[in-house]
């Protein structure tokens, strides 16, 4: 960070998310921290790629001007390390809601996984999670879930460059992805139990790359605020 003016320059941040925080809780606290220090009503701040609340890592939150570069960044390919837990489904597909259905998972192992994932590499048709930000009639389709409504979600096509098997252990597969835009990493951990037969949900999921941009360069929203009181202070 070079100066509190170059915010409102423009700036692009890459920010740790933390567990069971909304990408716009992050956006949020990063606003009223530069307005504070910036001592202004308002300030440009956005992010380019919406993590779940219970996903963390690699956040791009933008300031001032650069928040024009937002689109572009959208469109780069995603990193993720997935945690992918067998013999149970969640209408959420991952831990935010409670388990519909049991399967079976005596089958499993590692070679049936890694065979399988590899089925997934290429163009796929995916259908992304009611349980999502996706608007479907002008609303939100998470919040029609949350309410019952009866709904369809329409499958969009994402790539698959990537997949590789960390680990199998305890009914749990840890998976390094590397996807397209709009990759929803809950449906592909639903897909990957309907295709082992043992049903599946994310158990735990890390964003750890955006096009050429690491999370290891991230920062968390404590150093950023350190960062900020001492650029106040000088």
């Amino acid at each position: 960070m070079k100066s509190l003016q170059s915010f409102l320059e423009g700036q692009m941040l890459l920010i740790d998310k933390p567990l069971n925080w909304t990408s716009f809780d992050v956006v949020n606290k990063i606003r009223g921290m530069l307005r504070f220090a910036l001592k202004i009503k308002k300030i440009k701040v956005g992010h380019a790629g919406t993590l779940d609340p219970l996903a963390t890592g690699l956040m791009i939150v933008c300031t001032g001007k650069a928040t024009k570069q937002i689109e572009q960044l959208m469109g780069f390919d995603k990193h993720y390390e997935a945690v992918v837990r067998f013999g149970a489904t969640t209408p959420s597909f991952d831990l935010e809601s409670e388990v519909d259905q049991v399967f079976p998972t005596g089958h499993l192992n590692a070679a049936l996984v890694e065979k399988i994932l590899q089925g997934f590499l290429g163009v796929q048709q995916q259908v992304p999670p009611q349980f999502s930000a996706i608007k479907i009639g002008g609303k939100k389709a998470y919040e029609m879930a949350r309410k019952g409504t009866d709904f369809e979600m329409k499958s969009r096509e994402v790539h698959f460059h990537d997949l590789k098997l960390l680990g199998f252990e305890n009914n749990e597969a840890r998976i390094l992805v590397h996807c397209s835009k709009g990759t929803y990493i809950r449906s592909f951990a639903r897909d990957l139990g309907v295709a082992l037969g043992s049903g599946g949900h994310l158990s735990a999921l890390r964003r750890t790359a955006i096009g050429g941009l690491s999370v290891e360069r991230a920062m968390t929203i404590e150093t950023f605020k350190i960062n900020l009181e001492r650029m106040v202070t000088i």
